[in-house]
């Protein structure tokens, strides 16, 4: 089968397709033909040398595809040869075939295409995982987007809004807010050197959001403990703006707001199966009567990969970039 490879860790001309043998799945596993995979930020980050995978998981790029079931391990009885399903997989999504647990697949929304349902898993996974299991958003609550306008911002504006919350989005430009408006945010501003903490007060008549999706870290944390609400939540997913930030622990006492943070790929088989199941019945219906779909950005067969990956980093993409297999 074709899988995309890369020897050292480096720019995006380092990937290649090579041909290796397909996987055979072990208990609770199932293989999957895939027809079309998600690339995420983590996979930049992998191929850059910044995030190793887990010990147990695939050293192959890609967390997330869509295809037809292929084979599954003895003894499995949740799906059968042919079922079309989206998946989290532990690595190894860049691949013609892709093995994961049973329990992290999904069935494609009927009416959904391929690569429609491809960019669902790691963006869904993530957001559900945190917002709602972690962060406890509930209805009417007001949530601080950044990055809107990318895979994870799009997936956490839709489904904030479809179960009932206020959405404040930011962005770097003014396309990009735009876009944010457009797909539903009640507000968009700019994030760049805490733009953003005068206009979400205003806009919360001083009392502040309830949680706070961050993808940022570094010196954004303290902006956005000055726009929490006290009991405030705050959601750190990835550090994009460095590792590193000097907290203003006052704040953070005086508010009694709640930081918390995860990662998805280095969680359990068990917990993730978790947000698999609550996504079944909590979000799966919404997608099933067509409430929710993602923004698909662009379309690269997997020769392409590299490009793909150059369109993520230069950061000028709205919603998800795909690979075709």
């Amino acid at each position: 089968m074709r899988q995309v490879a890369f020897d050292t860790p480096g720019e995006p001309s380092v990937l290649y397709v090579a041909d290796v043998p397909v996987p055979e799945p072990m208990t609770g596993q199932v293989l999957i033909k895939v027809v079309a995979a998600g690339v995420n930020g983590p996979d930049l980050f992998q191929r850059q040398g910044n995030y190793p995978p887990p010990p147990d998981a695939s050293p192959v790029l890609g967390l997330e595809v869509a295809g037809e079931i292929a084979a599954i391990a003895e003894g499995e009885t949740r799906w059968q040869v042919g079922d079309r399903v989206c998946a989290l997989v532990p690595g190894g999504g860049y691949s013609e075939y892709v093995l994961t647990w049973a329990g992290h697949c999904l069935p494609v929304p009927q009416g959904w295409s391929m690569t429609e349902a491809a960019a669902l898993p790691e963006t869904f996974f993530t957001v559900w995982g945190n917002l709602f299991m972690r962060g406890a958003l509930k209805r009417s609550e007001t949530v601080l987007l950044h990055g809107g306008s990318g895979g994870i911002g799009t997936a956490a504006m839709m489904l904030a809004k479809a179960f009932g919350c206020r959405v404040i989005a930011t962005s770097g430009t003014e396309e990009k807010r735009n876009y944010c408006l457009a797909m539903g945010a009640d507000a968009a501003f700019d994030y760049h050197d805490d733009a953003f903490v005068e206009p979400t007060l205003a806009f919360t008549e001083g009392r502040g959001v309830d949680v706070v999706l961050d993808i940022s870290a570094g010196k954004t944390i303290n902006a956005n403990l000055k726009v929490l609400a006290m009991d405030g939540r705050m959601l750190s997913i990835a550090t994009r703006s460095g590792r590193m930030a000097e907290v203003d622990v006052a704040l953070l006492m005086f508010k009694r707001i709640v930081w918390t943070g995860s990662a998805l790929r280095p969680q359990t088989v068990a917990a993730k199966a978790q947000i698999a199941a609550q996504l079944r019945h909590q979000v799966w219906p919404l997608l099933e009567r067509g409430m929710l779909k993602p923004t698909i950005h662009k379309v690269y067969p997997l020769e392409q990969v590299a490009e793909a990956h150059s369109l993520m980093e230069a950061g000028t993409h709205v919603g998800k970039v795909m690979l075709a297999l």
